[in-house]
């Protein structure tokens, strides 16, 4: 997972100042110095540590902060505020033209993974706007680039304008460019060809096809794991492209997060959305305060619920609150969820996105494998009907028998009926407007006091306040409806 080691060093950093009443100028000296050895590890370029030190050490200096009440907690949130200035502020949105077709450049070096972007970019658009993209084979070098493209297009059924590998990308790009206007289609998203590094040949040819299409974006790839060497790549592309704006890549890989933290500040150019997975699905919009409160270690509740909304309707999700509520949820609701969540991702990414779990104790000597979930499934598969549907009836008798049909040993049925049993209670309070449940369940993940519990509450209280403003926004187009 991109930046354990940067938000494990940030908390030591912000736990030295734990349960101190005030904080002295040597006590921000030494909280500085351990932030900007944390950041310099993390391969963020030095002049944009330089500066990010100097603007919260200027900020957290003021009277107000260290004179004032929970000094700690304000330095928290300036860390807070100054991360996600330095990754852009807010999300920034697609650029769009103002008739069909808009038209996508995307840009890189071999192996930062433009082609599987490329599709992935395409799927979003098709599920989220339902668009019609159609997809150009501009890579007339790299070996079975064009069969790539080709077989990534053929699994999310886009199709793909391609005259092989014997033709001028130009005129690839410009015949595709009328077979798009031909078929109205809302979308071209243009593959360009990458080198393993920046050359002339390369430019001239990016440029020339920039010349002809007039993109409304020319998307940079850049894989984040390759730390300082991304942002010299984003420096070199926007130097000769003036790019629109950054995708990162394999951030869900073993980076260290400088990328992340520096393309924005030495560039100038958003970062516009992230790759963290293999699966086509696995391309989300980059929110710069999201990520700033996944690097504190305070989760990302928000991107955690939309990637639940995402597998679920409205009708579904009306349907389970009803149960909960009733407290008529059972083993065939907890079935279900298994199944959403296997399709949400892998399960130990998800609980980082809630606030304190991120290098949480608890959670980093609990390796959660993916075959934990079918074991729960099978000892579910296990029960008759009866069963899933009223798990009072589950005696000792019954256990056994269970527990020989999944092949699980008896403590283990015994140790999931128990947890499924608590849950559900917790839930149920939670759904009634009892935060006890969700507090003790907190507690009990080691997410209480101190400096770690109040950054918690940022998260949530920040949560909260994006929730409000998402359904004012959904009351407001129920309206102009």
């Amino acid at each position: 997972m991109a930046f354990e080691g940067l938000t494990e060093r940030l908390q030591n950093a912000m736990r030295k100042l734990r349960g101190k009443g005030k904080v002295s100028e040597s006590d921000l000296r030494e909280t500085m110095r351990e932030i900007r050895l944390a950041l310099l590890e993390a391969d963020v370029n030095f002049t944009v540590v330089k500066d990010f030190v100097k603007q919260v050490r200027d900020r957290a200096m003021g009277a107000d902060v260290l004179e004032g009440l929970n000094p700690a907690q304000q330095i928290v949130k300036i860390v807070d505020e100054e991360l996600t200035k330095t990754m852009g502020d807010e999300a920034v949105p697609l650029n769009k033209s103002a008739k069909i077709p808009t038209i996508i450049m995307m840009v890189g070096l071999q192996g930062a993974g433009k082609t599987t972007t490329a599709g992935k970019l395409a799927l979003k658009l098709k599920n989220e706007e339902n668009a019609r993209p159609l997809m150009i084979a501009g890579d007339v070098y790299r070996p079975a680039a064009i069969d790539q493209l080709v077989q990534v297009a053929a699994g999310i059924d886009v199709p793909v304008f391609q005259l092989g590998t014997d033709v001028d990308p130009v005129e690839i790009v410009r015949q595709g460019l009328a077979q798009a206007e031909k078929d109205h289609n809302d979308y071209v998203i243009i593959d360009t060809a990458g080198r393993l590094q920046i050359d002339e040949q390369l430019m001239d040819e990016l440029a020339n096809i920039k010349e002809l299409a007039h993109p409304d974006e020319i998307l940079l790839t850049v894989d984040a794991m390759t730390g300082q060497n991304a942002v010299a790549t984003a420096e070199g592309f926007n130097g000769k492209l003036d790019v629109t704006g950054v995708v990162l890549t394999k951030l869900d890989g073993d980076t260290r997060g400088g990328a992340a933290l520096s393309i924005r500040s030495v560039t100038g150019k958003p970062i516009k959305f992230i790759g963290q997975g293999e699966k086509m699905t696995d391309l989300d919009v980059f929110h710069p305060d999201r990520m700033a409160s996944r690097i504190l270690g305070m989760g990302d509740m928000l991107s955690l619920i939309e990637k639940t909304q995402k597998e679920y309707d409205e009708k579904q999700a009306k349907e389970l609150t009803e149960k909960i509520q009733e407290n008529s949820f059972d083993f065939n609701d907890f079935l279900d969820q298994i199944e959403q969540i296997q399709k949400m991702g892998p399960m130990d990414e998800l609980m980082k996105m809630i606030p304190g779990m991120a290098n949480n104790p608890a959670l980093k000597n609990a390796q959660v494998d993916p075959k934990d979930m079918n074991h729960l499934k099978a000892v579910v598969y296990s029960m008759t009907p009866q069963e899933r549907t009223n798990p009072d009836v589950l005696n000792p008798s019954r256990r056994r028998r269970i527990a020989a049909g999944s092949g699980r040993p008896i403590h283990e049925v015994n140790r999931m009926i128990k947890q499924f049993n608590q849950m559900k209670k917790m839930m149920n309070q939670v759904s009634k407007g009892n935060m006890s449940g969700m507090e003790q369940l907190m507690g009990n993940a080691g997410m209480g006091g101190g400096i770690g519990g109040r950054m918690q509450k940022m998260a949530m209280n920040r949560m909260t306040r994006q929730m409000k403003k998402n359904k004012k926004k959904r009351l407001k187009r129920k309206k102009r409806r």
